[in-house]
């Protein structure tokens, strides 16, 4: 059985019916994480832990105490603190670190216990590459080296979620987790031929999440298939009282539109969509769209109006103001955010120093990659004595703006449907020159973080070259369910997400 072609919720199926164990699929999924290192994907694995989890898993299942996510394993991108595993956020800085806790998504999906009855029962594989502290569009700024696209190993896999999109990808993984600060798990799904949702701002816990921007980070899940991000969000999802951001519980199941048509009562099977206004922003089909994405995403409009869906013209006028926003804000909250990292509590500590000044100086100068300190200086200008009413006051009242702009367009459509990136994955070196062309690439992923809403990329072509291209469909606020099931149907009307990378045995 090529388990790795697999969707998670038929892997769930067969574990259930007694087909495979979790031992079997662990230790499936350990060989090809063995034999396919040339990806780069995983930076820490712990075989013997995954066994481990593995077997409490078939306990589970066989006690009949498992829930619908028990023994599939799971990997989880470095952001993530997880007891075991080492958490690096793939810096230097914290290389070597092994935390005493795991962070709230991890421990959602991991092992029940009694700290965490609601424990999914999956089963952890390692911990996933990632540009360094989430920092990057490209996956090329980890300081324990790029990831290669699993579709074309001279392009990059996307960022910062790189190492997670390419583990599924490759088939070393069946499903991942992810961070979204600016685009980081819809970009790299998109470069690499997959289905990512980052939720509203708030609806998975940040706590034990290594921080770079506090009010635009967000969790989620990579995978195969709308209804697979739907399972994983769903336990993935819950109240936090230990991060002060976190919305209360809902219980939400977020599959549970998925079988349905979006207007209730319609029982028209070729037109499930029939009642759904998708907004086509103008600012999102403007200069700089590659032609070829710009028709793969079309033609996917037009399949979804085939559904039954009436498409809408509307306007995000301050989408060009998405980058400068975010590069003045996110980068002012992560120099705050890593000035813990100073080699005396944690982090690196230089091996040579003349007092303590030099030490923070050194420590920090070897712990931190280039583009971390870049972001780090920016962030700290924007927020010094002079520029700070300047800059970032101003970059906050734009952000305001911005999320009122979404909040017109959806007194006009339901959903907005656009490209993921202007161009497809790129080849490694091409823009990592030039800072300024490689933020370029999130200016149609920024803005949803900036406004706080849910967003996802979905595979809706390839190009020229046989590289993925994603849509990426934004919703209101908590419309997360509702986002899926859009995906969902366009999904069963499609296969562009269930083709495999050539290179991937």
């Amino acid at each position: 059985m090529s388990w790795h072609n697999t969707p998670i919720a038929l892997m769930a199926k067969a574990l259930a019916a007694k087909e495979v164990s979790s031992i079997e699929l662990t230790q499936y999924f350990l060989d090809r994480i063995e034999a396919g290192k040339r990806w780069n994907a995983f930076l820490d694995v712990n075989a013997h832990l995954s066994l481990e989890q593995a077997s409490k898993a078939d306990l589970l299942i066989s006690s009949g105490q498992s829930g619908p996510l028990t023994g599939i394993p799971v990997a989880h991108k470095d952001v993530f603190v997880t007891r075991g595993w080492k958490s690096t956020a793939a810096s230097k800085m914290l290389e070597g670190y092994l935390s005493p806790f795991d962070a709230t998504v991890v421990a959602n999906l991991g092992m029940p216990s009694e700290d965490n009855p609601r424990g999914a029962g999956m089963v952890c594989l390692g911990k996933t590459n990632m540009d360094e502290f989430a920092m990057g569009s490209s996956n090329e700024n980890s300081a324990y080296g790029p990831v290669p696209n699993p579709w074309n190993a001279e392009c990059v896999s996307g960022g910062s979620s790189g190492g997670s999109a390419a583990a599924v990808a490759a088939g070393l993984a069946p499903i991942t987790t992810g961070s979204d600060t600016g685009g980081s798990i819809r970009q790299p799904a998109a470069f690499c031929g997959l289905t990512g949702i980052k939720p509203s701002y708030g609806r998975v816990s940040r706590y034990g999440m290594i921080a770079y921007a506090s009010s635009l980070d967000q969790a989620g899940p990579m995978g195969k298939t709308a209804e697979d991000c739907a399972m994983l969000l769903t336990a993935m999802s819950s109240h936090d009282p230990r991060d002060s951001t976190s919305l209360a519980d809902s219980g939400e199941d977020y599959g549970r539109y998925l079988q349905q048509a979006w207007k209730a009562g319609n029982t028209n099977v070729a037109k499930p969509l029939e009642g759904l206004r998708i907004g086509l922003p103008k600012e999102f089909f403007a200069e700089g769209l590659a032609e070829e994405v710009a028709n793969s995403v079309n033609t996917a409009a037009k399949a979804l109006e085939a559904l039954g869906a009436t498409l809408v013209d509307v306007s995000l006028p301050k989408t060009r103001l998405s980058i400068p926003v975010y590069y003045v804000l996110a980068p002012a909250e992560a120099s705050s955010n890593l000035s813990r990292f100073d080699g005396v509590r944690y982090g690196h500590r230089a091996a040579e120093y003349r007092d303590l000044s030099d030490m923070y100086k050194k420590s920090r100068t070897e712990g931190f990659g280039e583009e971390v300190k870049r972001r780090i200086m920016i962030g700290s200008y924007v927020l010094c004595h002079g520029y700070y009413d300047a800059y970032y006051l101003q970059a906050q009242k734009i952000r305001r703006i911005i999320a009122a702009d979404f909040q017109a367009a959806f007194n006009q459509c339901d959903v907005i449907l656009g490209p993921v990136a202007p161009d497809v994955a790129w080849r490694f070196g091409e823009k990592s020159k030039d800072p300024v062309q490689m933020y370029l690439e999130d200016i149609y992923t920024l803005s949803t973080n900036l406004a706080g809403l849910p967003a996802m990329s979905v595979p809706c072509g390839f190009n020229k070259n046989n590289l993925p291209i994603g849509m990426q469909l934004i919703g209101n606020y908590f419309a997360e369910a509702r986002l899926l099931q859009v995906a969902h149907q366009y999904q069963q009307a499609s296969d562009w997400h269930l083709r495999q990378a050539s290179e991937v045995a």
